[in-house]
């Protein structure tokens, strides 16, 4: 075991001792830490008794630093002007400076859209900082921030411990995405007529229920199933396979696929609130909240909803 806690020492010891040495006299010393003559006094024989030798001596009326004290106090005070500075002075957080890696929990639905803008962000303000983006769901948020796994998540979720915080970004509602040239929901798109085509599902579970099945009870024909949207506008450009998304994945898809069309569905879907999450215990950690405010940012700017709630 290191020698540093093989031992015991008190350190409020010591800072009875600099002020003693600086102070000149139990009584001076007394006045200046707000502690009566007796506690300084037995303060003193404790800290004597640990180092094991003395370490004032008589001069006149007050007290003077002998050998073995002279060296103590070299070498303590600027220890303990250090410790206090440390537990005083808040830490400064430079994002122009700062090497920070940061570990973001992201929804599969939200890195196009988000990551590209928080790139930019970090590449002007903080060059130097990193991010280690994981997947994270509604099924394994929670676990991710309190393992430590993730700093700070974007995702949806149900309940979680109150050593959780969350905020609320946007709340948007699915739509149907489609290609035009294959499939055709027809003029009336009714519900008879969603369930006529096949389907392209994402599923967090690997089987073959979805949003769809789970709010509705419905059952669709589903073609495939697939657990990220990452592939789903590959997937419904070129076929008649229809695809239930989110808003904010339809318009990314068709930003980059052109061809294809949404549509509103013949049903609601209500789904939940997209959210941001972190750790309580890192509410005060600067760098976090930097990166905090930025998705927060972006998220207004992106979504549907112009206000975010604090929950």
């Amino acid at each position: 075991m290191n020698a540093l806690y093989e031992k015991s020492l008190d350190l409020n010891l010591l800072r009875v001792f600099v002020v003693v040495a600086e102070a000149g006299s139990v009584t001076a010393a007394a006045a200046r830490l707000y502690l009566t003559q007796p506690a300084v006094s037995a303060a003193l024989r404790r800290l004597t008794e640990a180092v094991g030798a003395p370490l004032f001596v008589r001069s006149g009326r007050g007290l003077a630093l002998s050998a073995r004290g002279r060296k103590l106090l070299a070498t303590a005070r600027p220890h303990l002007e250090a410790l206090v500075e440390a537990a005083l002075s808040p830490a400064a957080f430079d994002p122009g400076t700062s090497e920070r890696t940061v570990r973001l929990g992201l929804s599969d639905a939200s890195e196009s859209w988000l990551l590209p803008r928080l790139l930019d962000v970090l590449a002007r303000e903080a060059p130097r900082m990193r991010l280690v983006v994981l997947p994270a769901q509604f099924r394994n948020v929670g676990a991710l921030l309190s393992s430590s796994a993730v700093d700070v998540a974007m995702t949806v979720a149900d309940e979680l411990p109150p050593s959780i915080r969350r905020l609320k970004l946007f709340h948007e509602g699915f739509v149907c995405l489609y290609d035009p040239r294959h499939a055709r929901p027809g003029r009336r798109f009714t519900l008879a007529r969603y369930l006529e085509h096949e389907h392209v599902i994402v599923s967090y579970n690997g089987d073959l229920r979805g949003v769809v099945e789970d709010a509705l009870g419905l059952q669709r024909k589903v073609r495939v199933s697939i657990p990220s949207f990452h592939g789903v506008g590959e997937l419904v450009e070129g076929s008649a396979l229809l695809a239930t998304v989110p808003g904010m994945v339809a318009r990314q898809v068709v930003a980059l696929r052109p061809a294809l069309r949404t549509v509103k569905l013949p049903f609601e879907v209500e789904g939940s609130p997209l959210e941001l999450f972190w750790r309580v215990t890192s509410e005060d950690d600067e760098a976090l909240r930097f990166i905090r405010e930025h998705v927060v940012r972006i998220a207004r700017s992106a979504g549907p909803s112009s206000r975010a709630v604090l929950l």
